[in-house]
């Protein structure tokens, strides 16, 4: 009986590892995905600046 609750107390630490791990890598892809985002919205905040830039370049050309 004590050597199945020792290989039980076993699993439960590994699993209980297992799980500390998984919630480490979510708090780093969270934190990753939030550096992305704000990164893309950058990106996409100097296409708008380029695409306002050409428009009025595209204004000012002959016809």
């Amino acid at each position: 009986m004590s050597q199945e609750l020792d290989s039980l107390e076993q699993k439960i630490d590994r699993l209980v590892a297992v799980g500390r791990g998984l919630r480490a890598e979510n708090e780093h892809l969270r934190g990753r995905i939030e550096h992305l985002e704000r990164e893309k919205q950058a990106l996409t905040d100097r296409i708008e600046q380029a695409r306002g830039r050409l428009e009025a370049l595209m204004d000012r050309l002959p016809e």
